[in-house]
């Protein structure tokens, strides 16, 4: 330790399993580069040592008192308890506040005793992300981005030389969906907008039946985060005569209400009466929004709301798969015990018609996220499902082991779903001709080993870039191993290999990632183009990139008369404009370390939803193109004084630079620009103070971070 090897005395303990001896050697010195390197071996290393790394970290963090990177371990070793020492431990009242902001960023809420904390009342608001609203719009004033946009802004068709001749065969209603789409998209959280603030019923009823309700739904998008002025101006929906709009009010309470707590809980009373009510549209919203508006919170009313709906005779399979999701967002990795059980209950109930309905993926996937990055403890479950007819059974299996290592980087599984990916089944049609019934019978079983086998390769192809995303080593490596996929996979699996390089790189726009979308955006099978164009966006979203946004106007002109590829690429430009380039998808933050669980469940959602593109997002399902709220944040680094107030400062914002184990102090950022808070961050960048006044109180600046007054400077 005294030699500035700290990597080497960390590897020899590794090797013998003493890490508890690493305490007595640490000095305040080189504490932080130890921990560094522990934490960044946590990828690399197989299961129970990950834990055991993690929590040496925390020890020493903890003796240095260094509460938010304690806090951050604790957060990433997804233990409650733990989470709750550290905030306990903590004395000093301003660092509590930045812990609460911390807790708050990755959707985790703490009861607190008023006894124990005086300021509990306040910290309470910060980690319920009750400001997040006013904040956000105070940094679109800053940036002057605050005048609402129309979608035409984005499309830019005045630059496409597209000649119309006669009428365009371009359905509108579908067009006017898209634009709702982009409208939401473009303006949200900004609380504004030029289409539905005015009027909004005008603009409503240019759509068709379920368009209406996605319509609708987009007010929310634009209220985004905005709890008190947001349900008012979506009440007068609640009363509309339309069906379709009421369920898409119903849809949009729900999303308003995401990623931030209200003591009044306005989502659970506005929708727990729609929950079990005659019509399955509003079953749809209401369901679909609870899951939204208390995704992670793992609150027992919720879940006890919705529960019997997945037992009662009246519901559809789309309901029920809706339920099964919404159920996994708000108990999102807990293992909670009823929610998992009833799942499977369901899943074995359902007869062979029903296990072939395109829905049921969402049991499957609401039963998977119960158990987010819960590694082995999934074990028994996968066992269960074996009961469980197929395809939907070994589908279900490959799941929920995929989304239990979500995000761990673990070598093993990557390469078992490599391997599931490597066998090859037949498509086997129906034949008419069969009139035996021993031969049809025998025909009927290959028809279902096929599509079984299909169905699991699709999520074995996702689940490689779930693992991967984790660490850029393991993502550089998929990248190779999906250009293989392309090349010699099967159809099935071509059609996931966009999706899941949207999930790998979910707001980062790297040329390769870009280049390999927009080859196979002019895919001759439709759902790869499909699929290609969506993925586009999500790799875009909220970055405004200029050569994505050139791609997209170039794909509108070539597509210009197929209804279907058209509303891929309007909403892929709605996506990369999202919030008018101030939101990001990703769900890691925190200098990359940390993967927000709801962030995951959200774009898993979607996703799930893209493997059967006709069926789903162009059929009558594209309302569940609003699971993307749950990963929307805003991607900004605002500074306050220990008051909460906002106190503009100089930072220098660069790109990060990766310092583990090299010997001195290096330098952490490189190719900086110094801005004056508050500043947008991009991917793979980095903030630090630029002046000495201040000292923030956490190390990582990202997000909300508070500043101290510099005690020496002043003397």
């Amino acid at each position: 330790m005294a030699h500035n090897t700290e990597s080497e005395a960390c590897d020899l303990l590794m090797e013998i399993e003493c890490l508890d001896m690493l305490e007595q050697f640490v000095d305040s010195g080189c504490y932080e580069r130890v921990c560094l390197y522990l934490i960044s071996c946590v990828p690399y290393v197989p299961e129970p040592e990950d834990k055991n790394l993690l929590k040496t970290a925390l020890n020493l963090y903890y003796k240095f008192e260094v509460y938010p990177l304690a806090l951050r371990c604790a957060i990433q070793l997804n233990d409650m308890e733990l989470v709750q020492q550290v905030f306990a431990n903590c004395k000093d009242p301003a660092v509590q506040k930045q812990l609460a902001f911390i807790l708050g960023r990755q959707q985790l809420f703490l009861e607190l005793d008023e006894d124990q904390f005086p300021d509990a009342e306040e910290l309470m608001e910060i980690m319920s992300n009750v400001h997040l609203n006013t904040n956000f719009q105070s940094l679109a004033r800053e940036l002057d981005i605050m005048e609402p946009k129309v979608p035409e802004d984005i499309y830019k068709s005045h630059l496409e030389n597209v000649r119309s001749y006669g009428p365009s065969n371009v359905d509108s209603a579908r067009q006017n969906l898209a634009a709702s789409f982009v409208n939401g998209f473009v303006n949200c959280a900004f609380g504004n907008d030029k289409l539905l603030a005015e009027n909004g019923n005008k603009w409503l009823y240019k759509n068709k039946e379920h368009g209406m309700m996605s319509a609708t739904a987009s007010l929310g998008l634009i209220l985004l985060w905005d709890v008190d002025g947001g349900l008012t101006q979506i009440d007068k929906y609640l009363y509309s005569s339309e069906d379709y709009i009421k369920c898409g009010a119903l849809l949009a309470c729900g999303i308003v209400n995401s990623g931030v707590r209200n003591e009044c809980d306005p989502a659970l009373a506005l929708l727990s009466d729609y929950v079990l009510h005659q019509s399955s549209n509003m079953r749809l919203g209401s369901i679909v929004g609870l899951g939204l508006a208390y995704a992670g919170s793992n609150r027992e009313d919720v879940i006890e709301l919705l529960l019997p709906v997945l037992c009662d005779s009246k519901s559809t399979m789309e309901v029920i798969g809706q339920t099964a999701l919404a159920l996994g967002m708000v108990a999102i990795s807990t293992c909670h015990g009823e929610v998992t059980s009833t799942i499977l209950q369901t899943m074995m109930e359902k007869s062979e018609t029903e296990l072939k309905d395109t829905h049921t993926k969402f049991l499957a996937l609401g039963l998977a996220l119960t158990y987010l990055g819960k590694q082995e403890e999934a074990a028994l479950t996968i066992e269960a499902l074996k009961v469980v007819g197929n395809p939907l059974g070994k589908m279900a299996a490959t799941l929920v082991e995929v989304v239990a290592y979500a995000g761990t980087g673990d070598v093993l599984k990557i390469q078992k779903m490599l391997h599931l990916c490597s066998e090859h089944f037949e498509v086997v049609k129906d034949d008419p001709k069969i009139k035996d019934k021993k031969e049809k019978a025998e025909h009927e079983k290959k028809k279902l080993e096929s599509e079984t086998g299909i169905a699991q390769q699709s999520v074995a192809v996702l689940g490689i870039a779930l693992i991967a995303m984790a660490e850029d080593l393991g993502a550089e490596m998929a990248l190779r191993s999906f250009s293989n996929l392309l090349r010699y996979g099967e159809p099935g699996i071509r059609r996931i290999v966009p999706l899941a390089l949207g999930v790998l790189s979910a707001s980062n726009p790297r040329l390769e990632i870009i280049d390999t979308l927009s080859k196979l955006s002019h895919d001759s099978d439709a759902e790869v183009a499909h699929n290609a164009i969506f993925a586009m966006g999500i790799v875009g979203s909220g970055t405004n990139n200029a050569r994505l946004a050139n791609m997209l106007r170039q794909l509108a002109q070539y597509y210009h008369k197929d209804a279907n590829n058209l509303f891929m690429v309007r909403l892929a430009q709605g996506l990369v404009h999202l919030g008018k380039g101030t939101l990001t998808l990703s769900p890691y933050h925190s200098d990359r370390m940390l993967m927000s669980r709801v962030a995951v469940g959200g774009l898993l959602g979607v996703m799930t939803a893209f493997m059967d593109v006709n069926g789903l997002i162009i059929g009558k399902s594209h309302y569940l193109l609003y699971h993307l709220v749950s990963a929307i944040q805003p991607r900004m680094l605002v500074t306050f004084n220990e008051e909460l107030k906002p106190l503009p400062v100089p930072v220098r914002v660069g790109q990060a630079v990766d310092v583990v184990g090299q010997a001195g102090k290096p330098k952490t950022i490189t190719g900086f620009q110094t801005h004056t808070t508050p500043v947008l961050l991009a991917h793979g960048e980095r903030a630090e103070l630029g002046t000495n006044e201040y000292t923030p109180l956490t190390p990582i600046m990202e997000g909300f971070v508070i500043l101290r007054k510099n005690e020496e400077m002043e003397e």
